[in-house]
C-alpha cells in the first residue's frame, strides 16, 4: 500500500506568519522530481500544532491538488483530543488524500486502553487507511507493541510509524504483528537499518533536504541491496544528526532556506529561529554534501 521514502513535509511560511503557498507548490514539485515516494502533509514536522483547523485543512487540500495523484499524500490528522482527531479525519477525507497518520495523543498521557479507544474512534471515522504514529520523545507516552497489536485487528489501521529509534522494537513488532502490517521508521538516524531489517519505509525529516538520496536508499533496501543502501546512509548520518540539534522542524526549515527552496525559515511561536552556531553547523554540512 505504502512503502519507501515519505517526506514529513515542512509547511513554509512567510515572515508575516502566513502560509507561503508559492514555496509549498515548489516543494511538492521538488519531491516529485526527486522521486520521493509519498508526502506526509501537515504532520508534526508540518507544524500541525500551530495551524488552526481551517488552515490545516487548506494546506492539505493545496498539497493534494498539486501532487495531482503523481505520488500518494498521507495527511496528518492527529490531536490530543479524540474529538478533534475525529473531526480532522472526517474533514480531510473529503480532499482526496490517500490515508492518514495519527500521532499518539500528547500531554494527556492516556492509559494504553485509552490509546486503543482513541485510535479506534479515529479509524472508525474514515474508510481510508490509517497509520499510527509513536514518538515518545515528543508525546511523553510510548505506545506498547501489544497495544499496536490490538489496533492492528481494525481493518482501517494498516501500519505504524515508529520514531523510538530502538531497533529491538522492530523485531518485537515483526514477531507479533500481521506480516502485511506496514512498519515505517520515524527516526532518520536508524531508518536505513530499520529497512535493511525488514521495515517497509521511512517517514523522513531529512528527505526535506535530500529527497533523492533518501528515495534511493529506500529502493536499495527494499530490493535487498543492503550494502548500497548503507553506503548512502553513511554519507547522510551527519546530516541526520545535525538536523535534530534543535527541535524539529527548526533546522530543516533553515536548511531549505539556505538551499533557496523556501523564502523564509519562519516558524510560528513558540518555535524560534536556530541559534547562530546551529545555523553555521547545518550550513557547513550542506556544503560538505554538495547541496549549497
Amino acid at each position: 500500500m505504502f512503502q519507501g521514502s515519505y517526506v514529513a513535509l515542512v509547511t513554509p511560511m512567510l515572515d508575516s506568519g502566513e502560509i507561503d503557498y508559492s514555496s509549498l507548490a515548489d516543494l511538492v514539485e521538488f519531491h516529485i522530481r526527486n522521486n520521493t515516494h509519498g508526502i506526509v502533509a501537515v504532520g508534526t514536522t508540518g507544524e500541525s500544532a500551530t495551524l488552526p483547523f481551517s488552515e490545516h485543512i487548506k494546506v492539505i487540500k493545496f498539497i493534494v491538488q498539486h501532487t495531482a495523484k503523481k505520488i500518494p499524500v498521507i495527511a496528518g490528522s492527529g490531536a490530543n483530543a479524540t474529538s478533534e482527531a475525529v473531526f480532522l479525519t472526517t474533514e480531510i477525507e473529503k480532499l482526496g488524500v490517500d490515508g492518514f497518520l495519527s500521532v499518539v495523543p500528547y500531554y494527556n498521557k492516556p492509559q494504553q486502553a485509552g490509546l486503543v479507544a482513541h485510535f479506534t474512534a479515529v479509524a472508525n471515522a474514515s474508510k481510508l487507511p490509517l497509520m499510527l504514529y509513536n514518538v515518545p520523545s515528543r508525546t511523553v507516552l510510548d505506545m506498547h507493541t501489544s497495544t499496536i497489536a490490538k489496533l492492528a485487528s481494525h481493518p482501517n489501521i494498516v501500519g505504524v510509524k515508529d520514531a523510538t529509534g530502538d531497533l529491538t522494537r522492530l523485531s518485537e513488532m515483526q514477531s507479533i504483528l500481521p506480516r502485511d502490517f506496514l512498519l515505517f521508521s520515524g527516526d532518520d538516524a536508524t531508518g536505513c537499518a530499520f529497512m535493511n531489517n525488514g521495515g517497509h519505509g521511512v517517514i523522513s525529516v531529512s528527505a526535506n533536504v535530500v529527497p533523492k538520496q533518501m528515495s534511493q536508499m529506500c529502493e536499495y533496501a527494499i530490493a535487498g541491496k543492503h550494502k548500497q543502501a548503507t553506503v548512502i546512509d553513511n554519507d547522510l548520518q551527519a546530516l541526520h544528526h545535525k538536523l535534530f540539534l534543535e527541535p524539529n522542524p527548526v533546522l530543516p526549515k533553515w536548511a531549505l532556506y539556505k538551499m533557496n527552496k523556501i523564502k523564509s525559515p519562519f516558524l510560528r511561536l513558540p518555535m524560534v529561529l536556530p541559534e547562530l552556531n546551529q545555523q553555521t553547523s547545518i550550513e557547513q554540512e550542506l556544503k560538505e554534501i554538495g547541496i549549497i
